[in-house]
């Protein structure tokens, strides 16, 4: 009985050591990689009779940066009041307007952000179907913000209260491309590779102007030669127009 005792004691502990690597090993208070937990990036809207602005929380923009980099948007419905109020402004000619932090888990109270907006009827007439881009620069810093709404153009068309509960919303991000960089390391390995087989052939070494002197000395040759010729049919033209002169007639 000591022996099998032993061995399910044994058995037990391998079990506990399994799942204790198995569990999260994160404690409460630890901070996640952002990479893997995301960055959250609260998105605000606002839409006022008097034009003035006046910001609400929409919904939050949760960013993956890194080799997934995704973005993704969570957002809440439109109370009553907020859709009633959406219909009366489309008449209005009014603006839609949006904004998102430019600096990320930034505790500051005064923020820089970046904003766009849309006229309200083009966005109710959409049915609250928008498309949301987001630009950031090559370091990941967000640059600017843009909104559109498909369609964008405003008829004057009625628009039934459930079609304005939730928005129907798409989200991109558009980070630059950086160009290809020059490929200097085959270069420099080429340019190596052409001197070693110099080194192996002296004699196939030559300059440039060891190359053409001898088309040089064929130019000048036949330079000559034409200068030459000419002169001789210069000097019988001369003879000739002598001869014509002093003959008899």
């Amino acid at each position: 009985m000591e022996p099998r005792r032993a061995l399910m004691a044994s058995g037990l502990l391998l079990l506990s050591v399994v799942g204790a690597g198995l569990c999260n090993a994160r404690r409460p208070g630890d901070v996640l990689d952002p990479e893997v937990a995301g960055v959250s990036v609260l998105l605000e809207h606002s839409f006022e009779f008097d034009d003035s602005v006046r910001y609400k929380k929409r919904g939050t923009l949760l960013w993956r940066p890194g080799r997934e980099n995704s973005l993704t948007l969570s957002q809440m419905q439109l109370t009553e009041d907020e859709r009633v109020k959406l219909r009366d402004m489309a008449g209005t000619d009014g603006l839609y307007r949006i904004r998102i932090p430019r600096k990320l888990g930034s505790e500051s109270s005064t923020l820089d952000y970046v904003s766009s907006f849309v006229r309200i009827c083009a966005l109710v007439e959409s049915h609250l179907s928008d498309v949301i881009t987001v630009n950031t620069d090559v370091s990941g810093n967000i640059i600017g913000v843009s909104i559109v709404t498909i369609p964008g153009s405003c008829n004057g068309a009625e628009v039934e209260d459930v079609d304005l509960e939730v928005f129907n919303t798409t989200v991109h991000l558009m980070q630059p491309v950086l160009a290809a960089a020059p490929e200097t390391a085959a270069f420099i390995e080429r340019l190596e590779h052409e001197q070693a087989q110099k080194a192996k052939n002296p004699q196939e070494q030559k300059s440039f102007i060891a190359k053409y002197t001898t088309l040089d000395d064929q130019t000048s040759d036949s330079s000559n030669f034409l200068l030459k010729r000419a002169a001789v049919i210069a000097v019988s033209s001369l003879h000739i127009s002598w001869l014509f002169k002093h003959s008899p007639h």
